[in-house]
């Protein structure tokens, strides 16, 4: 794992290094919020070990900054302060999980594992849609219906990952050119038309359903029964 920690205590510092790297993972230090933020930013890791009292600023505004700027990377705080008021604060600032010093090392370790785990898991969970008897897998880029795994080409895949986004809401031909193709063209062509008509065949051949319905003069709408 690539890990950044942001800790201005030089012993904590180098204790945490020793214990992450003995277990194989790679490890960026900053000893104050302002490097923090800027690794935080800049490099992508898998978690993120905080301090709260930093020389130039408090752990928990750094969080909640991080945040705001949309990085979702873990966050494990490690800090002095036994306060439950404190704790809740940095869970409710956006900390996955909050240690208090000194600690046990062994424990440091099982809740990076049990942290990083869990952003594994919700993670995957994000790269996977569904609807009824369709199934997309966005990492692997395949798509099933009925368990069974169906050939689509990139232009076929990127429209039914689309539609499946955005199931259940009439969807215009405007914005499936705009935000499948990219391009804007005469949507009076029969361009798009043919694409839902492959993807229908496709489907067809494995569902009873059709799933995909022509919304008069509005657009497509792919219909799921589902309760996401």
């Amino acid at each position: 794992m690539n890990v950044l920690v942001i800790e201005d205590d030089p012993s904590v510092r180098t204790l945490v290094r020793a214990v992450l790297e003995h277990n194989n993972n790679e490890v960026h230090l900053a000893d104050n919020a302002t490097k923090g933020k800027e690794l935080a930013l800049e490099t992508e890791h898998d978690i993120i070990i905080l301090d709260l009292g930093l020389p130039d600023g408090n752990g928990l505004e750094l969080c909640e900054s991080l945040r705001s700027q949309d990085v979702d990377t873990p966050i494990l705080i490690l800090s002095a302060k036994h306060e439950t008021d404190v704790k809740v604060k940095g869970l409710n600032t956006g900390a996955d999980d909050y240690l208090t010093k000194p600690f046990n090392t062994e424990e440091l370790m099982a809740r990076i594992e049990a942290i990083t785990r869990r952003s594994r898991e919700s993670f995957a969970k994000k790269q996977e849609l569904s609807c009824g008897e369709l199934y997309v897998n966005l990492i692997e880029r395949k798509f099933r219906v009925n368990d069974e795994e169906v050939s689509l080409t990139n232009n076929e895949f990127n429209l039914m990952v689309y539609l499946m986004r955005n199931k259940n809401r009439t969807i215009s031909q405007d914005e499936l050119a705009k935000n499948v193709w990219d391009i804007h063209f005469d949507t009076q062509t029969n361009y798009i038309n043919v694409y839902i008509s492959y993807l229908r065949k496709k489907i067809r051949g494995h569902a009873e359903n059709d799933y995909i319905e022509t919304v008069r003069k509005k657009g497509f709408i792919l219909r799921c029964n589902d309760k996401e």
